[in-house]
């Protein structure tokens, strides 16, 4: 009887040792991953670049000369001339990549050079 509980004994604490091995691994993992990037924030502005200045209310529209590098998306595709979908995990997607069809962009660019300048690498795949 003796030998039972102590095998059992054994058993609880070397499950509890592991649980708790697991959990710290998962907390390191969570905290070398840093911070979660914001889906809402703006890409950063290019050193030497002006801040732009916008009174609170006011809606400024780029110079129409200037060709938009990004737009929003319109649902779960892009709109005409901006193909490239960009995740808010920091990876843009081209038509043809693999995971192209199931992202769900959160900006769409017109080329790819456009998504890099604001920060997004391209899909391994």
């Amino acid at each position: 009887m003796w030998r039972v509980i102590r095998r059992l004994l054994v058993v609880v604490i070397f499950g509890a040792a592991t649980m708790m091995a697991f959990r710290a691994v998962r907390a390191q993992r969570a905290l070398d991953a840093g911070p979660e990037p914001d889906a809402e924030a703006w890409p950063p502005l290019e050193e030497g670049a002006p801040a732009p200045s916008v009174s609170p209310g006011s809606t400024a529209s780029p110079a129409p000369s200037e060709p938009r590098a990004w737009c929003e998306p319109t649902g779960p595709g892009c709109p005409d001339g901006f193909p490239i979908k960009t995740s808010s995990s920091g990876i843009y997607h081209v038509p043809g990549g693999q995971f192209y069809d199931r992202t769900v962009p959160s900006r769409c660019y017109a080329t790819a050079a456009a998504a890099e300048a604001d920060g997004y690498r391209a899909a391994k795949r």
